[in-house]
């Protein structure tokens, strides 16, 4: 019996066209070889200028129950498909945790989309996709 390609998949997911075709494409790979899927969600850190505490409270309210809706759906449609869907959010730089995650959960695909939500035209292929592809410690498919 041979050991599938691979047994850990990591999607990362913003919410996003793109990350929600590549979550679905994770999904179906995880479906089809058993394999383990995580998917990790970056948020981006607070600004550290926001003018009160008020204010600081709340945006950092509406983070996290968008966080809250966007692990609570990517989980649902795993579950659609008969796949168990591990979340994760962390915060930092969006490379740098996605790299990082990569490396300590010993991931052996990482699913990415093309384009996220940052868009301000195309930062270059998609300066993220491209800079994920360069530095990831796995495969990597980057889903269009």
């Amino acid at each position: 019996m041979t050991t599938p390609p691979f047994r850990k998949i990591l999607v990362a997911y913003d919410g996003s066209e793109h990350a929600s075709k590549a979550l679905q494409i994770a999904i179906q790979l995880a479906a089809a070889t058993g394999a383990e899927l995580h998917s990790i969600s970056v948020e981006e850190d607070l600004p550290k200028y926001v003018a009160t505490v008020g204010e600081f409270e709340e945006v950092k309210r509406k983070r996290d129950e968008y966080f809250e809706q966007l692990t609570t759906e990517a989980r649902a449609m795993a579950w659609e498909q008969g796949v168990s869907l591990h979340t994760h959010v962390r915060a930092g730089h969006e490379v740098e945790t996605i790299i990082r995650f990569c490396q300590e959960g010993g991931f052996d695909l990482l699913v990415i989309g093309f384009m996220g939500h940052s868009r301000i035209f195309e930062r270059v292929w998609g300066s993220t996709s491209q800079t994920l592809t360069r530095l990831a410690p796995c495969s990597v498919l980057v889903v269009k």
